[in-house]
């Protein structure tokens, strides 16, 4: 949770210095080679051999065309549009839909409590979501787009968790795992990227510490789904991924007190948050 709400506090300062189309390629270059380090590293401190699994690989490269070349370049946007503490609780909604990928893929039960906490969740999101005219500093059709890339951003990143927790389980190789993902995720970039010379404008254009900030959120991203990967090696994956995304937790706080509320969040928001988190601590405790 910290490593995911630390890359999205990040991006908020990546984006104001470098586009995101240049920064996303920043992020899975750092993810290739952070992940690919941290396997290399744990190879040559154990005995185990390494065993290869093309099912388990196929999970993973799954894991990294959702979770990381869909969910993750969304995740930027709606940073962008919404800002950091409205995206971090969008993020923080993650499990209602790892709840429902879980039990489609394998067959953790979803129960009438479950969908009732579903719907508390989705509750506390509809207050958090400004009325057209009330945002401070934010254009309505602003927070309308960002509202339905942060939805369909909690979509891939839910899916991703359950694909990646299947994969784990698979395959127990979670550092080599996660480099395979970013692999994947990066060559679906590079195939939808068609004009090349302007992403090298954007590098040249990009104000100072751009790359290194792309570069923090990359080694962030790593670490956070390393450590979900293999948390949900030992527990449920739905359970797992509700701790995972308890991100306000820490974002509220800093954009309070750190960015002195320069996103004019209202204790509207501040209630739809607590809802959001009631929801996510019954559900974990169900």
């Amino acid at each position: 949770m910290v490593a995911f709400a630390t890359n999205i506090l990040i991006t908020r300062y990546a984006v104001a210095r470098l586009s995101v189309e240049a920064g996303f390629l920043v992020v899975l270059a750092t993810s290739i080679a952070s992940a690919a380090l941290i396997a290399a590293v744990e190879f040559a401190l154990r005995a185990a051999p390494l065993v290869w699994n093309w099912r388990g690989v196929a999970w993973f490269v799954a894991s990294g065309v959702v979770g990381t070349f869909l969910a993750q370049r969304l995740l930027f946007d709606t940073v962008r549009l919404l800002g950091p503490a409205r995206a971090s609780i969008f993020h923080s909604a993650t499990p209602v839909f790892s709840l429902l990928a879980a039990w489609l893929l394998v067959s953790e039960r979803l129960g009438a409590y479950e969908f009732l906490l579903m719907g508390v969740v989705w509750a506390g999101l509809a207050l958090t979501h400004e009325r057209p005219g009330t945002g401070a500093g934010t254009a309505p059709d602003q927070l309308h787009k960002g509202a339905v890339i942060g939805l369909l951003t909690i979509a891939g990143f839910g899916f991703s968790n359950a694909i990646r927790g299947v994969a784990a389980r698979e395959w127990s190789e979670v550092a080599l795992g996660t480099a395979i993902s970013s692999v994947a995720a990066a060559l679906l970039q590079l195939a939808v990227t068609r004009d090349r010379a302007r992403i090298g404008e954007q590098f040249r254009r990009g104000k100072p510490g751009g790359v290194a900030l792309y570069v923090g959120c990359g080694v962030a991203t790593t670490f956070g789904t390393i450590f979900v990967t293999m948390a949900m090696e030992r527990v449920e994956i739905a359970l797992a991924a509700l701790v995972v995304h308890t991100t306000p937790l820490v974002i509220f706080p800093f954009s309070v007190f750190v960015l002195k509320n320069r996103e004019g969040l209202k204790r509207r928001t501040a209630l739809g948050a607590l809802i959001v988190l009631a929801g996510i601590a019954l559900l974990a405790l169900r």
